[in-house]
């Protein structure tokens, strides 16, 4: 990682699949409450075969890696990871406007446990509309429902 590293945003593509279920991965693994659901087969599945074709998908690349990316389909913000070595450097922040410009109302799920989450959520104006006891997701974690709505 280098701050002069140029940090490009672009649509992903087919090819991306494997290099963002990776980094999907990593993300995840960065946390200790976060239970490992699925293999890293079952990850390039989804990615490949459910969220691109089905999402809109940004990545953010510095030099030939993908470091983050974000899923958006209608108002929602599906996904949006960013590697554990690129956190804190404007790139989710990137990533959010982008692919939410023009959005009146955006929501999102985060993890009640993804206390850095929560806040960059916070900042960028979201405000918690509901909280979960995780009997709705797959890994039983309460969640928040933030909202933005502008």
């Amino acid at each position: 990682m280098s701050d002069r590293t140029e940090i490009t945003l672009r649509p992903a593509i087919g090819s991306d699949a494997v290099a963002i279920a990776r980094m999907m991965r990593a993300s995840l693994n960065a946390f200790d409450w976060m239970p490992v659901l699925h293999t890293p087969a079952e990850d390039l599945f989804f990615i490949r075969d459910i969220l691109l074709p089905n999402q809109q998908v940004s990545v953010a690349v510095a030099g030939e890696n993908i470091v983050g990316f974000i899923a958006v389909s209608g108002e929602w913000v599906e996904q949006l990871y960013l590697d554990p070595a690129w956190t804190r450097q404007g790139i989710g922040a990137r990533l959010l406007t982008q692919a939410t410009a023009g959005m009146p109302v955006i929501k999102l799920h985060c993890f009640q446990a993804n206390t850095g989450a929560r806040r960059f959520y916070e900042r960028h104006g979201f405000r918690a509309e509901g909280f979960g006891d995780g009997s709705t997701n797959e890994e039983g974690l309460p969640d928040i429902l933030y909202a933005l709505r502008r």
